[in-house]
């Protein structure tokens, strides 16, 4: 079977994709041609020649759903859905397109619950699961490169206020470290306890030996900070905000838009998932300079052999 290529918009915008991809074939279509744009790849065997794949018609009454298709070459049928996030969901995907470009665009993020509303779901639960698959999806779990030049290192606490213990208790706060490169991208990561091994070994992995690196005047980082070729501090106990090019405020920035969506937008995180949505804020700060159809699309692209499961799969 032929396959024919459709032009994903790069400049895709909330308008067009209600008027482009209102119905659930239209949405299909989009989403496969993201996901195989150079024709159907079977996931069973990796067969990609268009002769050997058919495409199955769909029938309600046989209960053979839209998208189906056969591989000649291992006999096994599949969809574009199969080993994505989109798997064995019962959202149809015309809403999937629609929560995709609302967290890829939301400065700040977007609850859960306003996901809920815009797309009239039918439970809190299910926007919930909706929104960390797609956060599960943004999230790298192997990075193939190491940031370079100068990298700015920050730690900060995120979580709730208890009385009584003073504003410097952080027994209930989970500790993340973020690493960014001035003008491009930034990794942040939740650290159980920051000490000078632990942000030694996060340097290390992440940042490039060659690198200059800007922090503040937290004594361990002095021991993490060795192995590099310059390292510079800021004082800020001492109200040292800013010495020529030595600073750290591009990750306080950072920090900054994190807090408010926590503050202002979720409310309250769970240290499990966390990290999640520090894959959200990373994904979001990382393609900055892109539209939002643009950062929309190349988050959909990593959805690619990304499950997200709340139980274990049936065996």
């Amino acid at each position: 079977m032929k396959h024919k290529t459709i032009q994903t918009p790069d400049d895709l915008t909330l308008d067009e994709i209600t008027q482009r991809f209102s119905t659930d074939a239209a949405a299909r279509k989009y989403w496969e041609a993201i996901h195989w744009p150079k024709g159907p790849v079977c996931p069973h065997c990796s067969n990609k020649k268009p002769k050997l794949i058919y495409e199955i018609k769909a029938n309600k009454a046989k209960r053979i759903r839209p998208g189906l298709r056969q591989c000649a070459k291992c006999g096994k049928q599949f969809t574009a859905t199969m080993g994505t996030i989109f798997e064995q969901t019962h959202i149809p995907l015309r809403k999937w397109l629609v929560a995709w470009y609302l967290v890829c665009s939301s400065k700040k993020g977007i609850s859960s619950l306003q996901i809920q509303r815009i797309l009239d779901l039918g439970s809190y639960r299910t926007a919930l699961f909706m929104t960390h698959r797609i956060r599960h999806a943004l999230r790298d779990p192997v990075f193939n490169d190491k940031l370079r030049g100068t990298v700015e290192c920050d730690e900060t606490y995120v979580g709730g206020k208890t009385r009584g213990r003073g504003r410097h208790f952080m027994g209930n706060k989970t500790p993340v470290v973020a690493l960014l490169e001035r003008g491009g991208r930034v990794r942040s990561q939740v650290m159980p306890l920051v000490t000078g091994k632990n942000l030694k070994e996060a340097l290390e992995q992440h940042i490039s030996p060659k690198s200059t690196i800007m922090t503040d005047e937290l004594p361990a980082y002095r021991k993490a900070a060795g192995r590099f070729a310059k390292h510079y501090v800021v004082n800020h106990s001492r109200r040292e905000y800013v010495r020529g090019r030595a600073h750290t405020n591009g990750v306080e920035g950072n920090f900054s838009l994190l807090k408010r969506g926590v503050v202002g937008t979720f409310h309250h995180l769970s240290a499990k998932r966390l990290p999640l949505y520090l894959a959200e804020f990373d994904h979001r700060h990382n393609t900055r300079f892109l539209t939002d159809g643009e950062r929309t699309i190349i988050g959909m692209k990593k959805s690619e052999g990304k499950r997200l499961f709340y139980r274990n799969p049936a065996k």
